[in-house]
C-alpha cells in the first residue's frame, strides 16, 4: 500500500487551557489536492502553524512520507491568505524572494522563475510593481513565488479569500487547470465550499472549536471542473452538515 505524503494522526492543540484542535486525523496522498473546510475559528490556520513549525502539537503525531515530520527541515512551500508581495520589489524580484532566502543568487533565481511567467499569465509584467497589477495577477505572482521553491508539498491558506466573487471564481478555475497540468501535492485551507468542491479530490470538514473531523468527502466530479448542478449538490450537503448543532455533529 502506498504511504501518504502527509498524515496527521490524532493531533491535539490547546492555548491557555482552551482546546482548539481536539482530535484531527487526515492524510494527503502524493499528487492529490486536499482541502480542510470549516467555520471561522475552528483551528484551520493552527494546523498550518503546526506543519510549518510555528507551533508544536500537544498530542498526536505528524508524519511525512511515513516518517515523523523533521523539526527543522520542512518540506512545505506556504502561500498565506494575502499575497504578501513587497511593494518596492518588481514582480520578477518578488517571485524569486523565496529562492534568494534559501541562498540562491539573484541571477540563478531569475533564470529559474522567468520561464514560468507566461504559464502563470504574467508574461510581460516581470518589471511591474505589485501596485500596478490586479488582485488576481498579484495572487498568481504569489503562487508562482510559492511553487518555484520546488518543495514536496504546497500549503495554501485561503489564497483567494480577499478577492471579489467573480475574480475569486476565475482564480479557482485557473488553479484547477494549473493543478491538472502539474499535479502538485496540495493542502488547502478554506471556508469557501465552492472553492473546496471545485479544486479538491478530498475534503475534510471540521466541526467548530474544539475541532474534530466531522466528515471526509471524496469529490467524484470529473476534471476539468466547472460550476455545475452536481457540484452545487455537494456544496449543499456540506452546508447542511456544518449547520447541524455541535451536539448532533458529534453524536
Amino acid at each position: 500500500m502506498t504511504v501518504p505524503r502527509l498524515v496527521l494522526d490524532h493531533i491535539r492543540k490547546a492555548f491557555n487551557g482552551l482546546d482548539v484542535l481536539a482530535d484531527i486525523s487526515l492524510s494527503v496522498p502524493a499528487g492529490q489536492f486536499v482541502s480542510i473546510l470549516g467555520p471561522s475559528g475552528a483551528g484551520k490556520s493552527t494546523i498550518f502553524k503546526l506543519l510549518t513549525g510555528g507551533l508544536a502539537a500537544d498530542g498526536g503525531e505528524i508524519r511525512f512520507d511515513g516518517k515523523p515530520l523533521p523539526p527543522k527541515t520542512r518540506p512545505f512551500a506556504f502561500m498565506p491568505q494575502h499575497d504578501a508581495l513587497m511593494p518596492w520589489r518588481r514582480i520578477i524580484d518578488n517571485t524569486t524572494l523565496g529562492l534568494e532566502v534559501e541562498g540562491m543568487t539573484k541571477q540563478a533565481a531569475r533564470a529559474r522563475v522567468a520561464p514560468l511567467f507566461a504559464e502563470f499569465g504574467l508574461g510581460g509584467f516581470e518589471q511591474h510593481y505589485p501596485a500596478q497589477l490586479s488582485g488576481g495577477m498579484r495572487q498568481r505572482a504569489a503562487l508562482l513565488r510559492t511553487v518555484v521553491q520546488n518543495r514536496d508539498m504546497l500549503l495554501l491558506d485561503e489564497p483567494f479569500g480577499a478577492l471579489d466573487a467573480l475574480t475569486r471564481t476565475q482564480m479557482q478555475l485557473w488553479l484547477e487547470t494549473m493543478w491538472e497540468r502539474h499535479r502538485w501535492t496540495v493542502l488547502l485551507i478554506t471556508h469557501d465550499m465552492r472553492e473546496a468542491v471545485l479544486l479538491s479530490d478530498r475534503i475534510y470538514v471540521l466541526t467548530g472549536r474544539p475541532a474534530r473531523v466531522l466528515r471526509e468527502i471524496e469529490v467524484p466530479l470529473p476534471r476539468p471542473r466547472r460550476v455545475s448542478a452536481e457540484a452545487s449538490a455537494i456544496e449543499a450537503d456540506i452546508l447542511e452538515s456544518l449547520l447541524l448543532p455541535q451536539t448532533e455533529q458529534r453524536s
